[in-house]
Formats: structure tokens, sequence, C-alpha cells
């Protein structure tokens, strides 16, 4: 038998139904992963007692006879989701050992499901960042190369899976905190449509924005994962789809109708934005996207070229758009009733600048003042209000490539994972790194970033997949059939 830190969410399942092993072994045997590769600052909290409670009620089940597709399986959690068993910072000073009275919806669901909690994964502060080196807790760091950053916001998600201190994790994806680091991390990564996960008890940056998601090794780990957590939740979250759940299993392994086995995705049109193979792409990140493409080739897709010609304008767009209304979210973290409170103040005007001043990083800070700025009287207009309206025509760039191609392809990210520290003092660079994550999130489309092979350093690239509206198991099927003709997922870093 494998190891039990190298099998995935199916394989452990399976082992623990039959009798190979038990969950409370594998927690055991994680947990212990997971302490001894601290130096990747992938966790941020532990409950041991917690962790091991759940995985004897998994077994306890089990022995019942029980038999379901996560029952048991040791997850872990980004720590922007509130939990009852754990602290929750949100990467921040600002939440220092805040512990919530409920378990996030996707928590909650998840655990109902069988999977046990291991602990709480680092991120960027309130998840505003592409690198993971916004964190209060220190940056994680990628297990690839331990002095480059392993993206984020999700960073210390995608490390855990990638230094296989977890099968699967939980992760959000505001601008590609998902795709981003699944790309730099080697692994699989999917952002459901906007509304497929219930953001409740999700701390929020950027509400119309923010959406939960799910990072494993592998597309058929995604989707039991997603299966377990998405779903209406219209009492609890107002922007929550009123749709039925779905299995996003189900078309895994299936070919399309009058595809042969060979060729699974025949009848399948890829579309390939000519704005995301220009010169902004690094020549180490579009060989390997390339060959992917022609991979998808071989099993049967047809490649079109489409175009989204404002992907330019997403990161204005967005960089309005999603500190306005982090300004409004933060607003709520003023040294009152919960959240840090300075030790002096001289009144209450005084309380609030010091606790917000301590606790908030420079980026939070940054996206604050941002935000205020443009939602104020008489920049509304000139910028919110614009803003708006150019979000509306990104999405109808899509709504237009969706009647050529059946989904878009392209790299995740620009390049490969940069050196800690090298873009510290030029915020606009790390920006740039999200050029071909956001357009998706500004139009609420799924996406997902499948690992495609490697770049310069031996970095890992991953290749993009977006589809339209509630598309996910479509995307899934084709990341999966990817991943059945090539072995890039099943890569892991030196050491782990």
């Amino acid at each position: 038998m494998k190891a039990l830190h190298e099998m995935g969410v199916a394989e452990l399942a399976q082992a623990i139904a039959d009798g190979k092993t038990s969950s409370t072994e594998a927690t055991q045997h994680l947990l212990a992963r997971a302490k001894q590769h601290t130096q990747l600052g992938a966790y941020l909290a532990f409950n041991e007692d917690a962790s091991l409670a759940q995985a004897r009620a998994a077994d306890a089940r089990v022995a019942a006879g029980e038999r379901t597709p996560l029952l048991g399986v040791p997850i872990a959690h980004k720590d922007i989701f509130v939990t009852r068993d754990f602290p929750t910072t949100a990467g921040s000073k600002m939440l220092e050992g805040y512990r919530s009275p409920f378990d996030a919806t996707v928590v909650a669901r998840l655990g109902q499901a069988g999977a046990v909690s291991l602990g709480k994964l680092n991120c960027d502060e309130f998840a505003m960042g592409g690198s993971n080196e916004n964190s209060a807790y220190g940056p994680a760091r990628n297990p690839w190369d331990r002095a480059r950053v392993p993206g984020g916001s999700s960073g210390g998600s995608a490390v855990a899976v990638a230094a296989r201190l977890a099968p699967a994790v939980t992760g959000t994806d505001t601008g590609g905190s998902i795709r981003q680091p699944a790309s730099f991390c080697g692994i699989t990564g999917i952002k459901p449509t906007y509304g497929r996960c219930s953001r409740h008890g999700m701390v929020a940056f950027a509400s119309s924005l923010d959406q939960a998601g799910v990072m494993a090794r592998s597309a058929a780990d995604c989707a039991t994962l997603l299966t377990a957590m998405a779903g209406p939740d219209i009492d609890r979250d107002s922007t929550s789809l009123d749709l039925p759940a779905e299995d996003y299993s189900r078309l895994l392994g299936k070919p399309n109708e009058g595809a042969t086995v060979a060729q699974p995705l025949k009848g399948l049109r890829i579309g390939l934005p000519k704005e995301f193979f220009g010169d902004g792409v690094a020549a180490d990140v579009l060989a390997p996207v390339r060959a992917a493409l022609a991979e998808l080739e071989k099993l049967g897709a047809s490649l079109v070229e489409v175009s989204l010609p404002r992907t330019e304008l997403a990161i204005p767009v967005y960089y309005i758009i999603a500190p306005a209304e982090a300004s409004s979210n933060l607003s709520r973290y003023d040294g009152v009733k919960f959240g840090h409170r300075a030790a002096r103040y001289d009144d209450l005007i005084d309380m609030y600048k010091k606790s917000r001043s301590e606790a908030f990083g420079p980026e939070v800070q940054r996206r604050i003042m941002i935000g205020t700025y443009v939602l104020s009287h008489g920049y509304y207009d000139a910028y919110y209000l614009k803003a708006q309206q150019i979000r509306r025509l990104i999405a109808q760039d899509f709504q237009q490539a969706f009647t050529q191609c059946d989904l878009i392809a392209g790299p995740a990210a620009p390049t490969v994972a940069w050196a800690i520290g090298e873009k510290a003092d030029d915020p606009v660079a790390n920006y740039l790194a999200d050029i071909f994550t956001l357009p998706g999130s500004l139009a609420g489309l799924p996406g997902l970033s499948v690992p495609a092979g490697f770049g310069l350093g031996g970095l890992p690239v991953g290749l993009q997949l977006m589809g339209n509206h509630l598309k996910e198991a479509g995307l899934l099927q084709v990341a999966h059939a990817f991943q059945q003709a090539t072995d890039w997922h099943t890569q892991s870093p030196t050491g782990f």
C-alpha cells in the first residue's frame, strides 16, 4: 500500500472503507507530517484533540457500514473560513485569537460528508494578495523552491497539497486566488461559478467576487469535494444560487457524444484568446501551455482563436471594485465588539485609529484607502460606477467568445513563481500576475488550473480552463481527460 500522504482523496477513502487503514491513523500521520514541515508556513493552527475526535467519529460511521466518498478523509481549510474547533484569523493580527461560535457552511457540509479537519491554512491577510507574503504570520513557501512564493491568497492551501501535507483543501478565489497558487505549486484547483458555494462564514473581502473552491492533486478529487460543499444556502447567503446540488463527478471518464475512447473530447471546441498568448507571457510558460493544448487536440478537441478584447482592463477594474467592497466590509473591524483593540487611546476616535493602524497590514491599509477614495463624493461616478460598467462589458466579451467555443484555455499566470520579496516594493507588478484570472472572476465564471508541465528552474506551470456559467462538471471532465493522458499532476517536489 502507498504511504498515506501519497494517497489522494479517492484512494484514501477507499483504503479507509476497506479497513487497510483508519481515519484516526491517517489523521495522526498527516498531523505529524504537517508539524514536521512547519518551515513551509502552510498551517496557522492545529487542534489535535478536535481532529482526532472527528476521525474517531468517522471510523465509527465506517464500522457501522456507511460508505461515502469523503468519509474519514483528512482535509484542511483556508483560514478565511470560520470554524468552531480552530481559531480563525484570516491571516491578520486584527483577528488573532478569534474563535467563531459556528462553522462556515462549506466547513459544515464537508464535515457532514465525513471529512476530518486537520487545521487552518495560511493566507494573505483578508485574502488580499497574490503571493501569501501579506500574511501577518509570515509567508508560506513554495515546496518546489522554498525561496519562492506559492502564490496567493490561498498560498498555504496550495503548499499543503503540493507538499503532501493534506490530500485536499479548501480555498477562496476573488481574483485568481485558487487558480494562480495552483499553477505555482503544480496542483489542481477550481473556482466554481459565483454563488455555487455558500459565502456564509467566509470572512468577506470583496462580496461580489469572493467564491469558495477546492484544491487537490487531481480533477477527480476536486469534483468529490465540490460535490459535498456546493449547493444552495439562500437562508444564510443572499448571493447563493437557488439551484439543486449537483454531482460534479458525473461526467468524469465519459466521452462526449459521438466521441471515442481514444478521443473522448471529440467535438469539443476550445477557445484560445489571442490576448492570453502575447508578449506579456514568459516563454517558459507558453511552451508547456502549448504542449498541453496539443495534448487536448490529440484527445479530440479542436482549437479556435477567440478574442477577449478588454482583458487588459480587468486589472484596473478589479482594483477599483475589490478595494471599494473591502473598505466597506472591513469597516466592522473597529476594536469595539471583536478583533484587536489598542491598549492605550484617548477617546473613541483615537481607539479606532490606533486599533486599525496596529492590526491591519500595509496591503490591507492600501486597499482600504483606495476603496474609500473611489467611493467618496465626487469620485464614485468617475471610478466605481465606470468600473462596474466595464465589468459588464468584460462579461459580454466572454459571452461573445462562447458563441465560438465551449470553453476557454490559456495560461493561469504569465510567469512561474517569483522569489519571496522580489515584488514587495512594487504592488502593481504583483497585481499584474493576475491578468489571466481576473477577467473570469469579474464575469463570475467557473475556472480551474491543472498542472501542465514545468518552466525555468523546474517550477510548475498551470493550464487554465474557463467555462460558461454553471459548467463546472464539463470543465472537470476535460481536466480529468487531460490528467488521464498525462502525469503532470502526479509529480511532487523533491523531499516531499
